[in-house]
């Protein structure tokens, strides 16, 4: 059975669990990595409940041997067919008084686990000239906001690595994509930190779960004459 393989999987009503219930929907045994085991067996058992395949891997993506370990137990269940990069937190502060672990560590899950991920993925991907591979942008992938250094630097480098990727595994025929996601989701985590945001934004103003992971699966499905490099996502409303 094809797999795929959902990194930076949280809460139910994240994007990283919505992608993994997308995926089973296609018919891959998704193997859904994250940090949190409960969050990602309720995973597991929303995707079971409709009759998917799904494996929960506890999984820090800065730790070089938990991914590979993560890619290796996926592609012993079938070929890799897709891979979605999906770590990531709004790392902000102010910039005087920053210390280096916070800006280290955003670099770290933002950038280096990227790398270690899209590495992982592609050594399987490479020999079989086919695959997609999915990284999760941001708005700080395109412009620094002040304040929010250590998030941009984290985002932009990522974006950068996935054209540099692109460029050199698209003519081997896998498709490398980077989605830039402009806005604010309609999820668990703003819910919980800023429900005055969330009443403010109404539910017009925020980028809908199912919706994004529609895009992502969409760009899965292109056929090789017209391939999707880089895809934004945002609400009618947002201004941009």
């Amino acid at each position: 059975m094809p797999t795929a393989i959902i990194i930076g999987v949280g809460p139910s009503a994240g994007l990283g669990a919505t992608l993994c219930r997308h995926s089973a929907q296609v018919g891959l045994h998704v193997f859904a990595g994250g940090r949190t085991p409960t969050q990602l067996e309720q995973t597991q058992r929303e995707i079971e409940a409709t009759g998917g395949n799904c494996t929960p891997v506890v999984t820090d993506v800065t730790e070089e041997e938990q991914v590979q370990a993560l890619i290796e137990l996926a592609e012993q269940s079938g070929q890799i067919e897709l891979a979605i990069y999906n770590a990531g937190n709004n790392y902000s502060g102010n910039f005087l008084e920053m210390e280096v672990s916070l800006f280290e560590q955003a670099w770290r899950v933002g950038t280096l686990g990227g790398f270690l991920f899209a590495r992982e993925v592609l050594r399987r991907m490479a020999p079989r000239n086919r695959g997609t591979l999915i990284f999760t942008g941001a708005s700080a992938s395109l412009r620094g906001k002040p304040g929010f250094v250590p998030f941009t630097a984290a985002k932009a480098g990522l974006r950068a690595m996935s054209q540099s990727l692109a460029r050199e595994f698209q003519p081997q025929g896998i498709h490398i994509a980077h989605v830039v996601i402009d806005g604010i989701i309609n999820g668990d985590r703003i819910h919980n930190r800023a429900p005055a945001l969330v009443e403010q934004l109404g539910e017009q103003g925020m980028l809908q779960l199912d919706d994004i992971a529609s895009a992502y699966l969409f760009l899965h499905s292109q056929p090789r004459s017209a391939w999707t490099h880089e895809l934004d996502l945002r609400t009618f409303c947002e201004n941009f």
